[in-house]
């Protein structure tokens, strides 16, 4: 997959990028007839998170975009104390500028929907529509707060001896795969998480953990509410999809969301995906695509957008099977 260096408020990168469009799995470029959706990933696992979505015929009839966010996957690029939702939104306006994107329609899960609101905050003649999957509440909760700092704190214990402590870096991995999945076992799930491990040792190792500590924790627990003033400037509508089955996050913190929004002259809305996980996109694709599909095609006036395809490929799938995806899995309940 192509990598762009970029160089915004928090500092210089290589950014990995995927571009699907609706002919080529991993094309150079996207087709500028169509809608652009750019998918924004959580903590810990990176783009191919997105496999369910990049293998949705429905989904492909747009140009599909996912970047590896700093800290994360492929990409290189270190995070400052300082980095936190704006100076994430600022790497994403350049990354556009650089690969010289149209306005997009913005998925955002879980912290890539704190990035993506930004992005419609600071930059709103960027942001098209937004499809927030598990959005943040407008501060952490102090319960979440303290699970995300089990889960580091499990981390650095591994590299505190002259050997890994294996038996604290599984804790640590479960910790985040219950936080993002709710211990949920399917073959996809498996092979994201051997996939990501390796990246993971590789940005977060032990002459790295600050960064991870900046990238896991402090991104979210150092965050301050967004005011009236900041989201009265986001000019497209915004959907808030809260996952039934979300252990970190109860509907009460979706609603407060919206109420800001809504209070603030912001076309926005709930839909609830009953019994979806906080990564939701993962276990409940069928649903959460059906709903980042109506958002494109209602804000996307004008374009005339092909018929999907019987099939498609994923840019993700053959990477995903070599660590052991099943790719029927998912082709009868998703």
């Amino acid at each position: 997959m192509p990598q762009i260096k970029i160089k915004s408020i928090a500092g210089s990168g290589n950014f990995h990028y995927t571009i699907s469009t609706p002919k080529n799995p991993s094309a150079k470029s996207i087709d500028k007839k169509l809608p652009t959706v750019l998918l924004i990933h959580p903590v810990y696992i990176a783009s191919e998170l997105f496999q369910l979505q990049f293998a949705d015929p429905s989904l492909r009839r747009f140009n599909l975009v996912a970047l590896d966010l700093r800290s994360h996957g492929e990409t290189s690029g270190k995070v400052s104390p300082t980095y936190s939702r704006e100076e994430a939104a600022a790497d994403i306006v350049k990354f556009m500028e650089a690969l010289r994107l149209p306005p997009c329609h913005f998925v955002g899960v879980s912290m890539g929907s704190c990035i993506s609101m930004q992005v419609a905050i600071s930059y709103p003649e960027k942001a098209l529509s937004l499809t927030l999957i598990s959005p943040l509440p407008l501060t952490e909760p102090p319960d979440v707060a303290e699970g995300r700092e089990e889960i580091h704190d499990c981390w650095v214990e591994a590299f505190k001896g002259s050997k890994v402590d294996q038996t604290a870096l599984l804790d640590s991995v479960c910790g985040a795969l219950q936080l993002g999945f709710s211990g949920q076992q399917t073959s996809l799930i498996s092979a994201l998480t051997a996939r990501a491990l390796p990246h993971a040792l590789k940005n977060w190792g032990p002459t790295h953990l600050v960064e991870y500590r900046i990238a896991t924790v402090d991104f979210f627990t150092k965050r301050t509410a967004q005011t009236a003033a900041a989201v009265s400037k986001i000019v497209c509508p915004v959907k808030l999809i809260h996952c039934g089955a979300d252990i970190a996050y109860a509907i009460e913190y979706t609603a407060e969301v919206l109420k800001l929004l809504q209070e603030n002259g912001v076309n926005a809305q709930i839909v609830e995906v009953p019994g979806a996980i906080h990564f939701g996109n993962v276990s409940h694709a069928k649903e959460i695509n059906a709903q980042i599909h109506d958002s494109v095609i209602q804000n996307s006036p004008g374009m005339t957008i092909p018929p999907a395809q019987a099939t498609v490929v994923s840019p993700f799938t053959a990477a995903l099977m070599k660590v052991g995806y099943d790719n029927d899995e998912d082709s009868d309940d998703e």
